[in-house]
């Protein structure tokens, strides 16, 4: 059924209250496919439009006013409108914004990376997430020149052809405009050591690349033993250990979750807060892999052997304010200390309002992120916080049934709160208040659902 035409009294309340957001995206659907930029943005009835936003709160194009839970993706651990982040970025764009040219914040933030990062030993910036993971396993397929990259079942990689395969469950395995040829160069597997271990025994791999905060951050949990483990069946097979870190760097630690529990990848994928909320990303890595990119005086290399990488905003001098203005505010760990208690807090507090109302779902985590599934039975559901709760991967991967999806959300936004597909990313902005305001506008949230009889 159409959800204009639906019944239902959340959907039917979100026309009401949102004729703004409502005319914006009937206009879009005229300029941009689907009306939409970004896929997980898609949202029925239709998407929300954000006009402004500041530290943990944004406001909407009907002036409601919004705890944000998604934080630019990820990328605003600071918040929004971080004092010294704005302060730098206006500063630098009255200086240039593109010089065309080498500049010396390339290296001041480069430096930082080196320092905060464990296999940082050299640097290389592109614009975004899907960029640095194209590169580093390029990179990988280089210097051991094989072809073939493995993968983990359901770990995102960003959109680029050789990472689209094996990260959605398509039966037909057809991804339509990723050339036949590109797919099957890319393996994926099971998240489980043995199958690993079997693909790397046939030798066509160059690397294994694996999200070490577990699947879409940390929506199936992976353990710290997992990822030792898979760092020495590498080394023992002889292939480059890429960790994408694009949301786990510096979030899970200064240092990323590398930092955190001391495994070393060969490479290291970068975005969101590295560049400090604005558009960039890095690869990072060993010496000798990261060599590739150099220019040499012999000519025979630079043909031969060396890998090529353009890119006009690389190290653009506006992401690199912005980064070593976020970067320098982070690196002590505090910022991430507060906010993995914060979020700690609201997945305690899910769990206590879901036992209270005998709501069937359960909310857990790692860091400073949560995940919800809701209508779903957890077994030995505790009301603290779950790390690793007792549900079959093939369940959270799935999520809540998608009736009780749409109305939770926009039963969410009715209250207030922006959750950002099933779960969130917290900030050092989300102080005890805003907690509080979140499991108020949960608990009426789901009291609103039972109401309507869509829990």
């Amino acid at each position: 059924m159409d959800a204009v035409a639906s019944p239902n009294p959340i959907v039917a309340r979100y026309l009401e209250e949102n004729p703004n957001s409502k005319r914006l995206h009937a206009e879009a659907l005229t300029l941009l496919p689907g009306g939409i930029a970004h896929d997980v943005r898609q949202q029925d009835p239709f998407a929300p439009y954000i006009t402004r936003a500041l530290g943990a709160l944004k406001w909407d194009a009907d002036g409601h006013e919004l705890i944000d839970c998604a934080m630019g993706h990820g990328a605003l651990i600071l918040g929004h409108g971080n004092p010294a982040v704005v302060e730098a970025v206006t500063r630098q764009a009255r200086e240039g914004t593109h010089h065309s040219a080498c500049h010396p914040l390339e290296i001041e933030w480069a430096e930082r990376v080196t320092r905060m990062v464990p296999s940082a030993e050299l640097v290389r910036f592109v614009a975004s997430g899907t960029e640095a993971t194209m590169m580093a396993m390029r990179l990988a397929r280089a210097f051991k020149q094989r072809d073939r990259i493995l993968r983990i079942d359901s770990h995102f990689h960003g959109w680029n052809d050789y990472a689209q395969p094996g990260f959605l469950p398509l039966a037909s395995n057809q991804l339509p405009g990723i050339p036949a040829a590109v797919r099957d160069l890319m393996v994926s597997a099971p998240q489980d050591l043995n199958a690993i271990d079997d693909a790397l025994k046939s030798g066509e791999f160059a690397g294994v690349i694996v999200e070490p905060t577990g699947p879409t951050w940390a929506l199936i949990p992976i353990s710290d033993d997992f990822l030792r483990d898979l760092r020495a069946l590498t080394e023992k097979h002889g292939v480059v250990l890429i960790f994408d870190e694009v949301i786990g760097g510096f979030r899970w630690s200064p240092g990323g979750v590398q930092g955190k529990i001391g495994v070393v990848p060969d490479l290291t994928t970068m975005a969101k807060i590295v560049a400090g909320g604005l558009p960039g990303g890095a690869v990072a890595g060993r010496r000798d892999i990261m060599e590739q990119l150099r220019f040499s005086p012999d000519p025979n290399w630079n043909r031969e052997h060396k890998v090529l990488h353009n890119g006009t905003f690389n190290a653009n001098p506006l992401s690199a304010a912005a980064a070593i203005a976020c970067l320098d505010q982070i690196v002590d760990g505090r910022v991430q200390a507060f906010a993995d208690a914060q979020t700690a807090k609201l997945r305690i507090g899910f769990n206590r309002v879901l036992g209270r109302m005998n709501v069937e779902g359960a909310a857990w985590g790692d860091s400073s992120v949560f995940h919800l599934i809701l209508g779903v039975p957890v077994p030995a559901r505790s009301d603290g916080d779950l790390r690793d709760p007792k549900l079959p991967a093939a369940a959270l991967k799935k999520g809540s049934p998608k009736a009780i999806d749409q109305a939770f959300h926009l039963a969410m936004w009715h209250e207030g709160v922006h959750i950002f597909r099933g779960g969130g990313l917290l900030s050092s902005t989300h102080d005890d208040a805003v907690i509080s305001r979140i499991l108020v506008a949960f608990e009426r949230t789901l009291a609103t659902m039972q109401e309507h009889k869509l829990l």
